[in-house]
C-alpha cells in the first residue's frame, strides 16, 4: 500500500501548552531551506526492493527445509509481531535521538537480518523436532527453518523503517504538500514491489538456487543503509543545551548574528497522553482497519485465484503486476493533480468508498469485471491511502511524530497478523465472503472518515 498540526519548520511557537517545561530549546531548518524528498523515495524503493526479491521463494525455502503451509504463514506473521514491539520504541527514539540516526539502526537490523537468512542457507538440515497432527498438519523444524525465524524477528523488531521514514518527510514536508509526497512514497515501495520479483525469477532460475536473490537482498539493504548514512539530509537543529532562562541562553537568543527560529521543547510525553490526542485514536483506528481489509484480500485472493478461478501462477503473477501499475499510476500523477482541488479528508471518504466496491467485484468468475475490481482497488487505494497518512502526520506535533507513525505502524503489524490468520481460515469456509468481509470493513472506514475533524485534514 505504500508510507503515512504539525509545527512548519521555522516558526516560533511554544509547543505543547500542557507539556512546555524548561528544559532545552531547538529549532529547525529556516523556512526558505527547501530540502528534496528523494533520498528518502530512493531508500523506501530499496528497501521493497529487497524484500520483494526474497517474497516469491519464500514458501518454496519454507517447505524445502521442513515446514508447511502453516509454518510459512507463522514465519510471515513473526515479522508483524516483532514490529508490532519496535515500531513504537524507534519512533519514539527517532523524536529524541534525530529520525536518520534511527533509521540507520532499522537499516542496520535489516542488514544483519539478511546477513543471517543467508547464513541460514549453508546449514544442514537437521531436524530439532516433528509434529504430525490433523489439525496442524505434518511439519518439522529443522536448524536452518528455526535460524530463519530468528532473523524475521530481527527484521521486524527494528523494522520501524517505514515509520521512521514517513515521520522524516512529514518533517520536511509543507501540509499542503504531504498527500503528493505520501502518494510518492508509495509509488516508491510499489516500484520496488514490481521490480523486486522479476529480479528474483532471473537470480533463482540459477543452479544455486535460493542463494542469488538472497545474496542481492542483503547488497541491496547494504546499499540501503550507505544512503542512510552519507546520503541522506535531516533538518538541523539548534540546541540551547542551556535552561531557557539562563544567561546563556539568553545571550545566544539575543547576541549579534543571524537567528534560527526556537520552539521549547516537550516534555516527553507518556503513551497515553499521546493516544488522547485530538483525532488520534480515531485516526489509528482508520489505519487499522485499511491493513486489515487489504490483508483479508491479499490473502484470499491467490488461493481463490488458484482454487476457483483455477489460474496458472503466470496468470496470478500478470494480476498483480497490473494492480501495482495501476497503482503506481494513481498514486503519481493522478494524486498530486487530485490533491490540489480536493482536501485530504474528502480523499479519503471517496477512496474508501471506491475501495469497497472494488472488493464485491472479486466475489465474480468473470476475468474482466476481476480487472474492473483491480482498477478500482488501484483508483481507491492510491486515493486515500496517501490522504490517510497525510492527516496522521498533521493531527501530531513535530515532538511526537515519530511516536505518532510507530503507534500507526503497530496498529498495521496487529492488522496483519489478525488479517493473516483469520483470512485463511474464512477463507475455508465461505471462500469469496471474504472479499464482502472486506468491503463492509472498507465501508466501516467510509464512515469513520466522515468524522475526520476538518481542522486535521
Amino acid at each position: 500500500m505504500g508510507t503515512i498540526g504539525h509545527l512548519d519548520p521555522g516558526v516560533a511557537v511554544l509547543s505543547g501548552t500542557d507539556h512546555s517545561t524548561s528544559v532545552p530549546m531547538t529549532a529547525t531548518s529556516p523556512p526558505e531551506e527547501r530540502v528534496s524528498i528523494y533520498p528518502i523515495l530512493s531508500i523506501t524503493f530499496v528497501g521493497t526492493l529487497g524484500f520483494g526479491i526474497v517474497l516469491p521463494f519464500l514458501v518454496y525455502l519454507v517447505t524445502r527445509l521442513g515446514g508447511n503451509a502453516l509454518i510459512y504463514g507463522i514465519m510471515g506473521a513473526t515479522y508483524s509481531v516483532f514490529q508490532l514491539i519496535g515500531a513504537p520504541i524507534l519512533g519514539r527514539w527517532s523524536d529524541r535521538f534525530g529520525r536518520k540516526r534511527i533509521l540507520l539502526v532499522s537499516q542496520l537490523g535489516t542488514l544483519a537480518s539478511w546477513a543471517i537468512f543467508l547464513g541460514a542457507l549453508a546449514l544442514p538440515v537437521t531436524p530439532m523436532f516433528s509434529v504430525d497432527s490433523p489439525l496442524l498438519g505434518a511439519f518439522t523444524i529443522t536448524v536452518p527453518l528455526a535460524v530463519l525465524f530468528f532473523a524475521r524477528a530481527l527484521d521486524g523488531i527494528t523494522g520501524g523503517n517505514v515509520s521512521v521514514a514517513n515521520a522524516l518527510l512529514a518533517d520536511i514536508t509543507p501540509e499542503n504538500e504531504r498527500a503528493a509526497n505520501f502518494g510518492k512514497m508509495a509509488v516508491s515501495s510499489n516500484l520496488g514491489f514490481i521490480a523486486g520479483p522479476a529480479l528474483a525469477g532471473v537470480l533463482g532460475a540459477t543452479a544455486l538456487g535460493e542463494v542469488p536473490p538472497v545474496v542481492a537482498a542483503l547488497l541491496i539493504s547494504a546499499i540501503a543503509s550507505f544512503m542512510v548514512a552519507f546520503m541522506l539530509y535531516e533538518p538541523t537543529r539548534c540546541v540551547l543545551t542551556a535552561d531557557p532562562e539562563s544567561t546563556q541562553s539568553v545571550r545566544q537568543l539575543l547576541g549579534p548574528g543571524k537567528k534560527a527560529c526556537f520552539t521549547i521543547a516537550s516534555k516527553q510525553m507518556a503513551t497515553s497522553e499521546i493516544l488522547r490526542l485530538p483525532s488520534i485514536p480515531r485516526l489509528l483506528t482508520l489505519h487499522f482497519l485499511v491493513f486489515l481489509a487489504f490483508n483479508f484480500f491479499y490473502i484470499a485472493f491467490p488461493v481463490y485465484a488458484v482454487s476457483v478461478l483455477e489460474w496458472t501462477l503466470f496468470e496470478t503473477g500478470v494480476f498483480f503486476s497490473v494492480l501495482s501499475l495501476m497503482m503506481v499510476g494513481v498514486q503519481g500523477p493522478v494524486l498530486s493533480r487530485v490533491s490540489k482541488a480536493l482536501s485530504d479528508r474528502t480523499l479519503v471518504v471517496a477512496g474508501s468508498a471506491v475501495l469497497a466496491t472494488s472488493f464485491v467485484c472479486f466475489t465474480s468468475t468473470n476475468t474482466v469485471t476481476l480487472y474492473v475490481g483491480a482498477a478500482l482497488v488501484a483508483l481507491g487505494n492510491g486515493l486515500m491511502w496517501p490522504s490517510l497518512l497525510a492527516i496522521i502526520s498533521k493531527a501530531s506535533d513535530s515532538s511526537v511524530q515519530g511516536a505518532v507513525q510507530g503507534f500507526a505502524g503497530s496498529s498495521g503489524a496487529i492488522a496483519s497478523i489478525a488479517g493473516l490468520l483469520a483470512g485463511g481460515l474464512l477463507f475455508d469456509t465461505i471462500q469469496g465472503g471474504v472479499f464482502v468481509l472486506a468491503a463492509v470493513v472498507a465501508g466501516v472506514v467510509v464512515l469513520g472518515a466522515l468524522g475526520i475533524e476538518r481542522r486535521s485534514a
